[in-house]
Order: structure tokens, then sequence, then C-alpha cells
């Protein structure tokens, strides 16, 4: 274990071990608890009854309603990911630039996109962008424009905090050894900063890629538009319909968490290391800070 990791948690005793095993009993006997009083209810209602899910054994729910909105799904918050990463870093070094008019626009704009709800912002670009530009804004663009504003704001706050948790002798020995501040930035303090906050960029995307079901409101046909709406309108049940589609959102981030978490793992164990000293002490940088480069 680290030695942040072991300053930030401590090995439970005898005493808290038996209670966080008891909590964890109450706990699961709540929720199963729960599953079977929702089970009860649905059976109730009639909502396990075999002519509701027999839609999805047929071949054309899949290929007309689920595996499209899928698809599109994907691909817009694929493309928003991108471009709120680099969003994310570009406002981030912005807000830390020693230019005011560098640092105070780019502060300006994270805090306002970070202030408007993702939903109205989706509305405006397709709604009132197009009397701005005189020409239409597709329903796909509205989405991952908006995904990029607010979720790159939420990400440059979350770089910007990753880069000024780091030990300041990082950048000082850069300096010192001839370095540019945009070099600084793009060779130690970034890439640092982005391994810190691996789980918080991780989670972010996880609710871009959930966000991509606001785009509803603009009828973009995403997994939610075309495996709820419209298959319940057309060929199923909507309770059925919302089950499955939860089912595959579950799945989809908890493979995007999977990743993350082989991510970090390969991180670290290729993480940064302090060189042993094996030149003159003379050639060491000023105030005798080294800095710290990645393993081969």
């Amino acid at each position: 274990m680290s030695t942040t990791t072991t300053v930030l948690y401590d090995h439970p005793g005898p005493r808290a071990r038996v209670r966080n095993a008891v909590l964890s009993v109450v706990f699961g006997v709540g929720l199963v608890a729960l599953l079977w009083w929702v089970y009860a209810k649905f059976d109730q209602a009639g909502q396990w009854e075999g002519s509701l899910w027999q839609p999805f054994t047929e071949a054309p729910t899949w290929t007309q309603f689920i595996l499209p909105g899928l698809r599109q799904t994907l691909f817009a918050a694929a493309t928003g990911m991108v471009l709120s990463l680099a969003f994310g870093i570009l406002f981030a070094v912005g807000r830390l630039s020693d230019h005011r008019w560098v640092r105070i626009p780019s502060g300006v704009v994270v805090e306002f996109f970070r202030a408007v709800p993702l939903l109205l912002m989706i509305f405006f670009i397709f709604y009132g962008v197009p009397f701005l530009i005189q020409g239409p804004v597709s329903a796909f663009w509205s989405v991952v424009v908006g995904l990029t504003l607010y979720n790159g704001s939420v990400l440059a706050e979350a770089f910007r905090a990753g880069i000024r948790s780091l030990p300041g002798g990082q950048a000082e020995a850069a300096y010192a050894v001839g370095m540019r501040k945009n070099q600084v930035m793009r060779l130690i303090l970034v890439p640092q900063a982005a391994r810190a906050m691996l789980p918080v960029i991780v989670s972010q995307l996880v609710v871009l890629l959930k966000d991509t079901a606001l785009g509803y409101i603009v009828a973009f046909p995403e997994l939610l538009q075309r495996g709820v709406n419209d298959l319940s309108a057309n060929r199923g049940n909507v309770v059925a319909a919302a089950l499955v589609v939860g089912a595959i959102y579950i799945l989809i981030n908890s493979l995007l968490t999977t990743l993350a978490n082989w991510l970090d793992r390969r991180t670290q164990r290729r993480g940064f290391r302090i060189p042993k000293q094996t030149a003159a002490p003379d050639s060491t940088p000023a105030g005798g800070a080294t800095v710290a480069e990645p393993q081969g």
C-alpha cells in the first residue's frame, strides 16, 4: 500500500471489523428484502408475464430499436469524452496561466458552463443557436456540444485541482533544468495530474455517458429514446423496456469502470520514481529537487 493510501486509510481494529461485518450483513439482508418487495409488487401487477417479455426474444426488437440506439449513445459519448478531455485540459491550463487576459476569461467560461443545467444547454443549442448562425444544428451535435461544455468544465476543475495537488518541487526542478512553462505543464504536471485524478475523471465520464439520455429533449435517437420510448410505443411494455435498457447502461458503465481500474493499476506499475543519486552533488538542480521521471 502506498504512503498516500496509508495516510488516508487506517486499518480497522477487532471491534471495527466486527462492526463492519455486522453492518454488511444488515445491509445485505435489507437489500435482499427490498429486491424481493420490488419483485412482489411487479408480480402483483403482472409485469413478469411472458407475453410482455416476448419482444426481447425477437430479432427486430434489437436490430430496429435497441442496437441502433446503443450505437448512437456510444458514438455521442465517445465524441463527447474526447472533446471534454481536450476542453478540460485546455481550460485547466488556461486557469493556471500567469497572464490575466488568459486566466480570467478561462475562469469565466468554466464557471459559466458549470452553472448552466445541461438539459437547458442542449435545448438552447438545438433551438436557440440556429437563430444566431442562420442554419440548423443537428440533434447529435446539440447533445455532443452540450456534453462537452458541461463535462469539460467539470474536468477542467479536476485537472486544475490535480495540478495544484502536486509537490511544488516538481515544477521548480523542471524550471531549474531549463524547461519552459508550456513544457512543464505538458510533460511534467498534466500527466501526473491526470493519473492522480483518474477516479474523478472516470466518474465524470460515466456521468457523461448517462447524460446522453438527455438527448430526448431534441429527439436524438439514443438508447433511452429508441430502447424505451419508441420500443414501448411499437412492440413492448415500457417497464420491461426500461429494465432492459437500465441493465445495458449498468453493463456499459461497469465495463468503463473496469477499464479505468486496469489503467490505474497499469500506471501504478509503470509509475513515477525518483532516480537514485548517481551524479556528483553539484549536479543536483537548485533547491535539491529532482524531477520524477517515468520508469522505462
